[in-house]
Order: C-alpha cells, then sequence, then structure tokens
C-alpha cells in the first residue's frame, strides 16, 4: 500500500525587523471634536437664557444636607429614582443628626431601590458624623471640604456649591461630557477636561446656570440614543456628523 504523500514542513515566519509591529488603522479625528470659536459659544448660551432664565435641577431636596444626601444617591441613579425614594427618608431624617440617629439600616431600607444602595447608606451615616463633628453638623462651602466627605468627588461637590451655594461651578456628568463631546463645545477625554474646557470657554454671565443648561439639554434632547435634532436650540452649531436635520 502506497503511504500518504507527506506534506512539506511549514517554514518558519520570517523575524519581524527590529522596531517594527502592526499598526493600527490610522484615526482620523472626527470634525466635530474642533472646540467652537468665542462667538458660537456666546450664540449657544444666550439661546439657552432667553429659552429657561432661571433653570432648576431636578433633584428634591429642602435645604444643603438633603440636597448633599440626595446627590450623594443620584451616583449612577436617575433623578426620577432618587426623587421616589428621598421624601420618606428625609421625613424620618433631614438633618445630619436624625440621620446618624437612624442608623445605617433603616437608611438602607429607605433608599434600596437604588443602585448601590449598601454602600450609599454608609457613606450617607459617614458623611453625617463628619458634618457633625467636624462642621457643626452644617455643610461646608469648600470644595475641598466637601470632597473630604465621604462618598462625595469632584461631580457632587460642583452640584452642590452651584445649586445651595451659587457658586459657577460646573459638574460634568455623563449628559454634559456627551453634549461637551458630540457638539465640538468643549470636547475632552475625560470629565475633567471637560469641566476645565467648559470653564475657559464658557462667559462668566453664564456659568451660573451653564451647569443645569447642559444637564437638561443632554437629558431631554441631545440624548445619548435618539437625539432630538430638529428641536434642538444649536442645531445649527453643533459640529456632530450624524445629526438627524
Amino acid at each position: 500500500m502506497v503511504g500518504k504523500k507527506r506534506r512539506a514542513p511549514r517554514q518558519p515566519k520570517k523575524a519581524a525587523k527590529a522596531g517594527a509591529s502592526r499598526r493600527a488603522p490610522r484615526r482620523i479625528k472626527p470634525p466635530y471634536l474642533k472646540s467652537w470659536g468665542a462667538a458660537e459659544v456666546e450664540a449657544a448660551f444666550s439661546r439657552f437664557a432667553r429659552a429657561s432664565p432661571e433653570p432648576r435641577g431636578e433633584l428634591r431636596h429642602r435645604d444643603p444636607y438633603t440636597l448633599l444626601v440626595a446627590v450623594v444617591l443620584s451616583a449612577q441613579a436617575t433623578d426620577a429614582g432618587v426623587n421616589k425614594a428621598t421624601p420618606a427618608l428625609f421625613a424620618a431624617a433631614d438633618t445630619p443628626a436624625r440621620m446618624v440617629a437612624l442608623g445605617e439600616e433603616k437608611v438602607r431600607d429607605f433608599v434600596k431601590t437604588i443602585g448601590l444602595f449598601r454602600g450609599k447608606a454608609r457613606n450617607i451615616i459617614a458623611l453625617s458624623e463628619r458634618l457633625l463633628a467636624e462642621h457643626g453638623g452644617e455643610v461646608p462651602r469648600t470644595r475641598a471640604a466637601l470632597e473630604a466627605l465621604p462618598g462625595v468627588g469632584r461631580k457632587t461637590a460642583n452640584v452642590v456649591l452651584n445649586i445651595a451655594f451659587g457658586e459657577p461651578t460646573i459638574a460634568v456628568d455623563t449628559h454634559i461630557f456627551r453634549v461637551s463631546n458630540r457638539t465640538g463645545l468643549a470636547p475632552g477625554k475625560n470629565p475633567y477636561e471637560v469641566e476645565q474646557a467648559l470653564e475657559r470657554v464658557i462667559p462668566d454671565r453664564f456659568k451660573r446656570h451653564a451647569h443645569h443648561w447642559l444637564i437638561l439639554h443632554g437629558r431631554y434632547v441631545c440624548k445619548a440614543r435618539k437625539p432630538e435634532c430638529p428641536r434642538c436650540l444649536i442645531n445649527d452649531l453643533c459640529r456632530w456628523t450624524e445629526k438627524t436635520i
């Protein structure tokens, strides 16, 4: 019986030249990532101001402390979901002292419908204790002091400073990050870069309300999946190449 024909052994691949590597496809920077000019920024915020002169945040609260608690609860959760849980929580405890007396277990029961509720309940008790021990039960008015509290990061601190104390801070959440990058208003690789870019380009007279205008625009118009470009106030300024108009 004639045996099967043996295949010739595979030749080894040539060694790559020193320093050679597979190159990734060249990424061309989309045109909408080019930042707006001063005139475009002025036009956009003038329109926002005319359409909504006094915008308001949607988290329900009574004072700086309940705002702080609500914002901590809103991390990776919706304002609507937080607003369903906080009325009962604040009826039971609306001051740091009452919250500490309520205790972590009962706080968990009030906020268990909110994502990551266990860690958030723990942080609410811890920050309340810190407020009592270090700030006389009052919410501090500086970013550094706020960020030193358990569960409070830069975004949360900026929200509290803006809404509770009227500071012209800009808290970059997922909506503001999307709007800033998608339109070309203030592109950045991360929330901090976007925040710094917005601080540079937004005229001072608009900074007090810029946070709310951009969040509400991202939440209800420039949405992630189905942006409503035809009713967008700034669609003629937007540099997004996939606009639906």
